[in-house]
């Protein structure tokens, strides 16, 4: 600590910014002076809870128990992990850390999604397990209007174009600044492509342990919009948009280790598929948890526009090798890249929530000794019913999850209970909204 701090002033850093995520996955923070940091970073800080008591609009939640009116929003204990250091390129090297509320007996510990996550982890580790992940994500750009009155703004490039070098090369200071800039801020890029869509990007985040992983994929998120704001540009990272364009994608790709992290325990050379008897219970988990904790996946009202047939997104209980129609997409390509794809997860996910939903069910799976009976699925997802659907909306999905003793299980009660009261939330401000199709179908002619 006391080294860190030394550093600190010798670069001449008077400032630290903090952060820590909410449910829906924002970041929310603040800078604050090199002196009160030297403090914090001992002892910790005070946060106002009141980021588990509202929505992304903050708008408060009238059926939260943890916090609310009722409590006051008193401040809640954050603690900052200093391995989360990093700087922030496009604000002069900036310091920044990470911080959560990993406090023993908080109710904030309960709901926190970074905390969620590394309790699962923890368990992993029980199991002699080390998971490695990480998350790719597609997300639309828009030209940023002077004064932000179009909604949605003009699509930075035309047409459906996807891995075009013609049109990354349009807006090549804004597409080199995101791969050199996040790599910058220790947010390693694998790839960074134009996917099919007018204004499309994917980025393949590098993998790494699961916690740094969410880390990172968190951190993309927010630093994709900040680089985008600085060159004119509004990035969304909306799982669907427009009716009839692709939504977007944040898939999640996953492996398990031993714990010295050199046996890939998803792989087995013996087999015919490559694929071990640990990926096929992870597998068989994650397919039977799926319908129960699915908001985790798909959080939002949208998530679920997405969610629909032919539009690159899964709609059944599915897996294949290699197969993008299906749920899990296994691929047992070698002893060092032997993973699995869950690509239900869309780019509104929290990645926290989307990882540590991942990774609760496998183990689960794993844990029950579960088999992976259902064969595969070969050729079109869509059109393989015989295991069933996702839920249609989010109504139906938190629906199941409220009623799931299994999520239960996987999560704790005080957790699905706070998480299943946002999404009912979310659905009642959505259902009480007198949208833009109401509008065009009904104004004149009814």
């Amino acid at each position: 600590m006391h080294e860190l701090i030394e550093r600190f002033e010798s670069l001449g850093n008077g400032k630290v910014k903090l952060a820590v995520t909410d449910i829906d996955g924002i970041l929310r923070g603040k800078i604050v002076s090199l002196e009160k940091f030297k403090g914090i970073a001992e002892k910790g800080f005070g946060f106002c809870d009141v980021i588990f008591g509202w929505d992304a609009g903050d708008n408060a939640y009238d059926n939260a128990q943890i916090t609310g009116w009722h409590t006051g929003y008193p401040d809640a204990q954050a603690v900052v992990d200093l391995s989360t250091e990093r700087k922030i390129p496009w604000e002069n090297d900036l310091p920044f850390f990470l911080a959560d509320f990993d406090v023993a007996g908080s109710a904030a510990a309960e709901v926190c999604p970074r905390t969620l996550l590394k309790k699962v982890i923890s368990k992993a580790a029980s199991m002699g397990l080390h998971p490695v992940f990480s998350q790719e994500f597609e997300w639309f750009n828009f030209i940023r209007a002077a004064n932000g009155s179009s909604m949605p703004p003009a699509s930075l490039t035309e047409g459906m174009f996807g891995y075009s070098l013609l049109r990354a090369s349009h807006n090549s200071d804004y597409f080199n600044a995101l791969f050199d800039q996040l790599t910058a801020m220790n947010i390693p890029i694998e790839g960074l492509h134009t996917e099919t869509g007018p204004g499309v990007y994917e980025a393949a985040i590098l993998y790494g342990p699961a916690l740094e992983a969410a880390d990172r994929a968190v951190l993309f998120k927010s630093g994709v919009k900040e680089i985008a704001h600085r060159h004119g540009i509004l990035a969304s990272f909306m799982a669907k948009w427009n009716e009839n364009l692709p939504g977007c994608s944040g898939h999640v790709h996953q492996s398990l280790w031993d714990n010295n992290k050199e046996i890939n325990l998803f792989y087995d050379a013996g087999q015919p598929n490559k694929m071990s008897a640990i990926l096929e219970s992870y597998m068989a988990g994650q397919l039977y948890c799926l319908p129960l904790i699915l908001p985790m996946y798909a959080p939002t009202i949208n998530s679920y526009k997405r969610l629909v047939e032919g539009a690159w997104a899964p709609t059944t209980l599915t897996w294949g090798i290699d197969n993008r129609t299906t749920a899990l997409r296994a691929l047992p390509q070698g002893a060092s890249s032997c993973r699995l794809e869950t690509r239900v997860v869309g780019s509104d996910s929290n990645p926290y929530l989307a990882m540590a939903a991942c990774l609760a069910s496998g183990l689960y799976g794993i844990e029950k000794g579960m088999k992976l009976e259902q064969p595969e699925t070969k050729g079109n997802g869509y059109a393989d019913l015989r295991f069933g659907k996702l839920p249609a909306n989010l109504w139906e999905a938190t629906k199941a999850m409220k009623e799931s003793e299994t999520a239960k299980e996987l999560f704790g009660d005080s957790f699905v209970n706070h998480f299943c009261g946002t999404r009912e939330w979310e659905w009642r401000q959505h259902a009480k909204a007198v949208t833009d199709w109401e509008l065009r179908r009904y104004f004149e002619i009814i």
